[in-house]
C-alpha cells in the first residue's frame, strides 16, 4: 500500500534533471527537422546550387571534349594541308620533268596575240573556259598553290569557329 500512496523510495533528483534535458534536445532535434522541411525558400536555394553545381561540371566536361575535338580537327587540317602541298609539289616536279620545253618569251595562249588577250575574240576563237583550261595546261604549279591556299584558310577557318564555341 505504501507504493500506491506515493510513500515508497523517491527517484534520484539529478536523474530527472538529465532525463529532461535530453527529452529537451531531442525535442529541438526535432522541431529544427520539421523547421528545415517546412521553409520552401531554402530547399529551394539549396536544389538550385546542387544544379548550378551540375552544369557547371558538366559544361567542364564539355569544354573538354571540345577542346580535344578541336586538337584533332586541327591535326587533320594540318595532315590534309600537308598532303595538298605533297600533292603540289609532286604536280610541279611531274610538270616540270614531262613537259614540252620552255621559251624564253612569253607563253603564248591560244587566242592571244604576244602575250596579251585581244579586247574582243574574234569569231570562231576560243572562248574564256578554253582560254582559261589552256593557262591551267600551261601552268598547272600556280592553280594547285592556289588551292592549297584556299584549302589553308578554310582549315584555319574551321579552327576558329572551333575555339570560338
Amino acid at each position: 500500500m505504501s507504493d500506491k500512496n506515493g510513500n515508497g523510495a523517491k527517484p534520484d533528483v539529478d536523474a530527472l534533471r538529465e532525463d529532461i534535458a535530453q527529452t529537451r534536445a531531442d525535442l529541438g532535434e526535432t522541431v529544427q527537422a520539421l523547421a528545415a522541411k517546412a521553409d520552401v525558400k531554402a530547399r529551394a536555394k539549396d536544389e538550385l546550387e546542387q544544379t548550378k553545381a551540375k552544369v557547371k561540371a558538366q559544361a567542364a566536361e564539355a569544354t573538354g571534349k571540345v577542346k580535344e575535338a578541336s586538337l584533332t580537327a586541327t591535326d587533320k587540317v594540318r595532315n590534309v594541308a600537308a598532303q595538298a602541298t605533297d600533292k603540289a609539289k609532286n604536280t610541279t616536279g611531274k610538270v616540270r620533268g614531262s613537259g614540252p620545253a620552255q621559251t624564253s618569251g612569253p607563253a603564248q595562249v591560244p587566242g592571244s596575240v604576244g602575250g596579251a588577250h585581244e579586247a574582243q575574240e574574234p569569231a570562231g576563237g576560243p572562248g574564256r573556259a578554253e582560254v582559261v583550261r589552256a593557262r591551267v595546261q600551261e601552268n598547272p604549279v600556280l592553280y594547285a598553290a592556289v588551292l592549297a591556299g584556299v584549302a589553308g584558310v578554310l582549315g584555319i577557318i574551321l579552327i576558329m569557329r572551333g575555339r570560338r564555341a
